[in-house]
């Protein structure tokens, strides 16, 4: 086989790109109201645009890479993404800048289960495999830092349309090692793409994002919202119900079944919970309480996102010695400790009474990392792409859970509160990060459950019922 570490840098160079995307926009919004004359509405579509598509299309692109092969939707995907990202940072008006971020969400959701699905294929052995995964979370982590930082210094010092345009030569450099190292890959001999259970995922997930996305600004009982839920629930009822049914499933039920995928999907959830939520309202709280710029709020996460980067490439050495479940209920007792330390820091205080609990919070976020190994490991070879496409469904939509409910929850305990504004804004603040903490301690016993060694072969049991794909 071609050089695997290559390879895996371009994998790792393509997750980049798309978790970059997920939170390189906010801090340039004001920049790019001014120049293209937004309307609020505008402007609020410009960041949700992409996280729209992007989720919505997740299992799809899973799905895709499992029945045509991954390296032909990794250079879908790349390619779609790096045009889409020239067409943004180009665009003249709201309507094509919507659109191309849109159209990122298309090639992102191709590329990023892909990405994942790809380190089983380049690394069959457990040992280097956990290695890799462990690079590849770190080169993740660096993107949640690098993002913000990046898009408050090219929108105050350059021009906002840098923010995308900066992924063409990246994209550009990821093709081009990719064609060199990367394998031509198996196709499975299931070429069914179960095209009712591609449509009704598909529609479940957008009409959720789309009520988690808009529901605060249009209101949690208006008659889009409620609608938006209700399609969300009947089409996730529809989606069950083929799965099935249909002969050769997208997704068979029975992989939920087994501890190891659905404690690890749980845990993940969680862990974007934390990790979502506390990005999105402490950068508030810097630029609001402590009076940061930008710029400044995005450099304040970059030692967390450094630390947990470290631990990212630490962890698989962890896993090995103290076993995942152990390793991952660690880093969710570390994260909750952080959020609940982020919580005890008031009025008067400084970044420095933050920094120890940030660091607290990245060690623990880093330590996350085997999980993706483990869930993907637990599921047939030919059903990685589906595998990783569910990892990062559960990403994306807890952490868009995140938001919203410690948003709600934040919003609710400010009107409550008395005095000045600042203090009305710390006490919902400081309370939403003791609920955090609350609901990311809970990955801590499902870990230890879920993840603890198994006693009976569950997934290759799961195969066996599959003879397709193991011959795949």
């Amino acid at each position: 086989m071609r050089n695997r570490w290559l390879a895996l840098v371009a994998v790792a160079l393509g997750t980049f790109m798309t978790y970059l995307d997920n939170n390189v926009v906010n801090v340039a919004l004001p920049s790019i109201q001014r120049d293209l004359q937004l309307s609020i509405s505008g402007l609020e579509w410009i960041a949700s645009s992409y996280i729209l598509v992007f989720a919505g299309l997740l299992l799809v692109g899973g799905r895709l890479a499992d029945v045509f092969g991954m390296r032909g939707m990794f250079f879908a995907g790349l390619g779609i993404f790096t045009v889409a990202s020239v067409a943004a940072g180009l665009a003249g008006s709201q309507e094509v800048l919507i659109g191309a971020r849109a159209l990122q969400g298309v090639g992102a959701a191709l590329l990023t289960p892909t990405a994942l699905a790809l380190l089983t294929e380049l690394f069959p052995d457990p040992r280097e495999r956990g290695a890799a995964v462990g690079i590849w979370g770190a080169v993740g982590a660096l993107a949640l830092a690098i993002g913000p930082l990046t898009g408050g210094y090219l929108s105050q010092h350059a021009s906002w349309g840098w923010i995308f345009l900066i992924n063409a030569p990246i994209g550009l450099a990821t093709a081009i090692l990719g064609a060199l190292t990367l394998p031509a890959g198996r196709r499975s001999r299931n070429r069914s793409l179960d095209l009712p259970g591609l449509l009704t995922s598909a529609l479940t997930l957008f009409a959720l994002t789309f009520a988690l996305i808009e529901g605060e600004s249009r209101g949690w009982t208006s008659g889009v919202i409620l609608g938006a839920f209700a399609l969300a629930a009947f089409a996730a009822i529809g989606f069950v119900v083929i799965e099935l049914r249909t002969e050769h499933p997208m997704v068979d039920l029975a992989f939920f079944r087994l501890r190891v995928f659905s404690g690890g999907l749980a845990t993940m959830g969680l862990w974007a919970f934390g990790v979502f939520g506390i990005y999105f309202f402490t950068a508030i709280f810097l630029q609001n309480v402590l009076g940061f710029s930008p710029t400044e709020a995005g450099s304040a996460f970059i030692p967390m996102a450094l630390l947990m980067a470290v631990m990212a490439t630490l962890a698989p050495r962890l896993e090995a010695r103290f076993g995942a479940g152990r390793t991952v209920a660690a880093g969710m007792a570390l994260m909750a400790a952080g959020v609940g330390g982020l919580a005890s820091v008031g009025e008067g205080s400084g970044y420095t009474d933050l920094l120890p609990w940030f660091a607290i919070f990245g060690l623990g976020g880093g330590l996350l990392v085997p999980l993706n190994n483990v869930v993907l490991g637990a599921l047939p070879q030919a059903r990685a792409g589906i595998a990783s496409g569910m990892l990062n469904v559960s990403r994306e939509v807890f952490g868009l859970l995140g938001i919203t409910i410690l948003g709600a929850i934040l919003s609710n305990r400010q009107n409550a509160a008395s005095g000045a504004p600042l203090h009305r804004f710390l006490q919902g603040y400081e309370f939403s990060l003791v609920v955090a903490a609350s609901l990311v301690a809970l990955g801590v016993p499902i870990a230890l459950v879920a993840l603890r060694r198994l006693r009976t072969p569950e997934a290759p049991a799961i195969a066996e019922r599959e003879p397709e794909l193991q011959s795949a």
